[in-house]
């Protein structure tokens, strides 16, 4: 099963609503031992953010295994993107429900893409789907 859940940083709609499912998306995250992984999509032009460090808290917290995925990588110069994959990855090197690896990705040129649908095709291979007993 594949749940996309609304963001929680830059939105365009109101502080109330963004709010509103920020607690409604935490709520959701927290204790749901059945996750095989979270991709937390983080903006590559700006990096993460301490917005982004306090859900990596709560996911290191919950023991909800997550992985970064730097978006608009086509925006990000060559000579900056090595220098952004470092810094993520010696951010997320102390970080203990972290993914080691991080994937930068181009919607528009297509960069990354395959290698993330191959990781979620892998989970989803790996990871047996168990019924809740709400679902039954």
């Amino acid at each position: 099963m594949l749940v996309d859940l609304p963001g929680y940083g830059y939105a365009r709609t109101s502080r109330t609503a963004v709010e509103k499912w920020t607690v409604l998306t935490r709520a959701y995250l927290k204790g749901r031992a059945s996750l095989a992984r979270c991709f937390l999509l983080i903006d590559g032009r700006h990096g993460i953010k301490p917005i982004d460090l306090e859900i990596m808290d709560e996911f290191d917290e919950a023991a909800v295994i997550y992985q970064i995925i730097l978006t608009k990588a086509d925006k990000v110069k060559f000579s900056a993107k090595s220098d952004l994959l470092t810094k993520t990855k010696a951010i997320i090197s102390k970080r203990p429900a972290a993914h080691p690896e991080v994937i930068a990705v181009s919607s528009l040129k297509g960069d990354g893409i395959a290698e993330l649908r191959a990781q979620m095709c892998e989970l989803a291979l790996k990871t047996p789907y168990k019924q809740t007993e709400a679902e039954k």
